[in-house]
């Protein structure tokens, strides 16, 4: 470890230090002078400001790094001697690109440090702890710098978190292991909705889903919302997002459809273009593109080639959604989101920084590999890769989706495992899954925090290539990947200045601007699919409805049993009644009716509804899980039902049903397992949504006067409308917005912009005959109004909306 901290003047042509100790003595006084000093209350740190637009160098005191200075025209320049050898290096000068720094810096790491560069950490979702024991554990000892935050958006928690991480790290750099500061990502985390991935608590601008930016057709919104976020982002000391996600929503069961930009690939595409450039650049006044900058956060789209095939819809981190299928033999439009959007590799803007892979084995119509000769998962697929690597010329970083080399949950059964997705390597040991994965060319193992395994790997590559059985050395392959690694945190600026100002990331987090363009993009992302007799209208008063009564039914939700922790049963109304009342003068709703246990077993409806003005019910689609929930398969491992987009049971036994699915696992007997449905019946979490609306309409009829009812529907896939939408007068759907802004539309302050993003069809029988890969090959539902819920479809005041996004986006 290093002892002291020197002050060395650096010229363009000569590096030296000053011989006296007087000198020197002054050299630090001066130098120390220059620097700002800082805390957040748990970690103090130091900033010498370097000239001009030039980066800021930031650093820990306690950590007793060395600090290069150069003079050039009256002026001082700062630089950090990350390898502590008191010389300007070329990886330790910002002036130099980030591909010169990388190239230079893996010459100087330990195979340690760069196998800890592989690792993605698995979930950290508490920072109120700040840094942990087991934090730094692997952090020292494995050589870990990339870090997940999974926990809530706190300033405070995450900023103090933060500076510990880069405050420890940076004290563990010695002469022959430099420096390496720590690159923290997130999942997204600004959506509205109930249903944001990260909602439970602290402030944040909030969202539409991508789904619901979809909903916008809009780049322009989708570019403004990485903008802003990835300052938000950085604010919070996180410096990379895990998304986004472009899989091409191509099957609309699947449980993560609402993470994508929609099923048309053209949308998806450009979406996907704007959300990368626009996080990874920072823009002037006029919008000029200015290159990284200190709001910049890397992107890594996913999941690569398109998890969106999916068989029957069922969800690949967990087994029964193994493989995603090609009976259209369509692979070609799911890589072009990604080749022509997230990668934009036209060179107009910035490709995406690092791409994830996708779990699942592809097949075509036969069940056959669809590439390669393997039924493996897509990060031991490297003829999948090299679509990446040798096809398109991508040098970005490589990265598995997380717990890709665990053992395969199919064995173990539910509950029993967090998740194990080393598809078509169950027999393999954890050492060979991380052998192969680096065989087929990736560089990072996601949700990952020891390197032992990245270590023996190493080793097994050396074997081989010293055998003559590969052509790379293992050093040559780990600096490979190594320098991919760096780049990015190069291209960030991490080296330089990694540590947050708590004062301004408290100003820059949830701030107006942000936390208004956010609101208004939720409301631009609504569509309002029914309004039968003008139901919903413009106002020009809003204090109207202070003299109203609305109804709002109550319903039940049941969320299925999950392998990382069940969600607690709803009982209550369907829209949120505090939110309500600042809109309306009373808001009625339905008594509870419990057991001897207060258990809310149903709901007593009004006796009548002749004082109520409005019904308004909310709606969620039809639930059949989440990605851990192991949707699609029963308790006994081994019999598969249906996912279902109605809310009533839906038995498969139709003409269009497959009696035979077209993957499944190979059988000790040579045969292929079956895993189709055929005979069984959907399992709805929310089916009691439907009975809400029903028993309102059914109770309005018989009031004195007529009610109009509205139902609100926050949307996560396409939903069957027949099961109600003749009993109500107007549908508005939000995809992953707030009730406030779902009632700002109903009630006529917003007019509807939003077009549907996908098909909502018919019924589930052409959802049957649809292909998992292809998409828009559904009939869609046409309403007892005459419209059809076809993609690119949604009203607004005067009709159905056709305008200039209809005709560049809907082929």
């Amino acid at each position: 470890m290093w002892k002291k901290r020197l002050f060395l003047f650096v010229t363009p042509l000569l590096l030296s230090a000053c011989t006296s100790s007087e000198e020197d003595s002054s050299a630090q006084e001066e130098s120390n002078n220059n620097y700002q000093e800082m805390s957040d209350e748990t970690t103090e740190f130091s900033i010498a400001a370097n000239p001009g637009e030039h980066p800021n160098i930031s650093f820990s005191p306690d950590s007793n790094i060395e600090i290069l200075t150069e003079e050039d025209d009256e002026q001082t320049y700062y630089f950090k001697d990350l390898n502590g050898n008191g010389e300007l290096d070329s990886f330790e000068d910002w002036r130099e690109s980030s591909e010169t720094r990388a190239e230079a810096f893996v010459e100087e790491l330990s195979m340690d440090q760069i196998a800890g560069l592989m690792l993605f950490s698995s979930h950290e979702r508490d920072q109120s702890d700040g840094l942990t024991e087991e934090q730094e554990n692997y952090l020292e000892n494995d050589d870990l710098r990339n870090v997940l935050h999974a926990g809530p958006n706190d300033v405070e928690d995450s900023v103090q978190w933060t500076n510990q991480m880069q405050s420890f790290v940076e004290g563990l750099g010695t002469e022959d292991e430099p420096i390496i500061p720590v690159n923290i990502s997130s999942d997204p985390r600004s959506t509205a909705g109930e249903s944001a991935t990260y909602n439970s608590e602290g402030d944040i601008s909030r969202w539409p889903s991508n789904l619901g930016m979809a909903a916008t057709f809009s780049p322009k919104i989708v570019s403004q919302f990485a903008n802003m976020s990835s300052q938000e982002y950085r604010a919070l000391g996180m410096t990379e997002a895990l998304g986004p996600q472009i899989d091409l929503a191509s099957e609309p069961r699947w449980l993560r459809v609402e993470g994508t930009f929609g099923e048309g690939s053209q949308l998806a595409a450009a979406l996907a273009e704007a959300y990368v450039n626009y996080s990874q650049s920072s823009f002037d006044e006029d919008g000029n593109d200015l290159g990284w900058g200190t709001d910049s956060i890397t992107t890594q789209i996913k999941h690569f080639p398109g998890d969106g095939p999916g068989e029957g819809g069922r969800e690949a981190h967990l087994f029964q959604g193994k493989f995603g299928v090609y009976p259209g033999d369509n692979l070609k439009e799911h890589l072009k989101v990604f080749v022509d959007g997230g990668l934009n590799l036209s060179g107009e803007t910035k490709e995406a920084s690092s791409v994830m892979t996708s779990y699942s084995i592809q097949t075509d119509k036969d069940g056959n590999p669809l590439i390669g000769d393997d039924y493996v998962g897509t990060a031991y697929n490297g003829d999948i890769i090299n679509i990446l690597r040798d096809d398109n010329n991508y040098e970005g970083k490589l990265v598995t989706d997380w717990g890709v080399t665990g053992e395969n949950s199919e064995e173990v059964g539910y509950g029993e495992k967090f998740m194990g997705s080393g598809f078509g390597m169950e027999d393999a040991t954890e050492e060979e899954r991380h052998f192969e994965i680096l065989k087929a060319g990736m560089d990072m193992f996601g949700g990952n925090n020891e390197k032992e395994p990245v270590l023996e790997a190493y080793k097994m590559w050396q074997e081989d290539y010293e055998n003559g059985d590969l052509e790379q050395s293992a050093e040559d392959r780990f600096k490979e990947s190594g320098e991919r690694i760096v780049k990015s945190m190069f291209d960030l600026g991490l080296f330089e200045d990694p540590y947050v100002d708590i004062d301004d990331s408290t100003e820059a987090v949830g701030s107006k601007d942000k936390v208004d363009a956010g609101y208004k993009a939720q409301l631009n992302s609504a569509v309002m699919l029914k309004n039968k007799d003008n139901t919903i209208a413009p106002t020009d008063n809003m204090d109207e409805y202070k003299d109203q009564v609305v109804y709002i039914p109550s319903t039940m939700r049941d969320p299925h049993e999950s392998s990382i922790g069940d969600a607690e049963p709803f009982r209550g109304p369907s829209m949120d009644v505090e939110t309500a009342e600042k809109y309306f003068g009373e808001v009625v709703t339905d008594t509870e009716i419990k057991d001897d246990e207060g258990n809310v077993t149903g709901y007593e409806q009004p006796d009548n509804l002749d004082d109520v003005d409005l019904v308004i019910a909310g709606m969620a689609s039809p639930d059949n899980g989440e990605n851990f929930s192991f949707a699609g398969i029963k308790d006994d491992n081994e019999t598969y039902y249906p996912l279902s987009l109605q809310y009533r049971p839906y038995t498969a036994d139709g003409d269009n049903v497959r009696k035979e699915s077209i993957a499944g696992n190979k059988e000790e007997d040579g045969s292929k397992q079956n895993r189709s449905y055929y005979g069984e019946t959907s399992d709805i979490a929310n089916e009691y949504d439907l009975d809400a609306v029903l028993n309102a309409s059914e109770l309005a009829e018989k009031a004195d006067h007529d009610i109009p009812i509205v139902v609100a529907m926050d949307a996560k896939n396409p939903v069957i409308m027949s099961e109600f939408e003749d009993k109500v007068d107007a549908i508005v759907v939000g995809f992953g917005i707030s009730d406030n802004a779902l009632l700002d539309v109903i009630l006529g302050d917003h007019e509807p912009n939003g077009l549907l993003p996908m098909q909502f069809p018919k019924d589930m029988d052409t959802v049957e005959e649809q292909f998992e890969d292809v998409p828009k090959d559904m009939k869609s539902y046409k309403d007892s109004e005459g419209n059809t819920y076809d993609f690119g479809y949604g009203l607004n005041y005067n009709g159905v909306i056709e305008d200039e996004r209809i005709e560049k986006y809907v082929e």
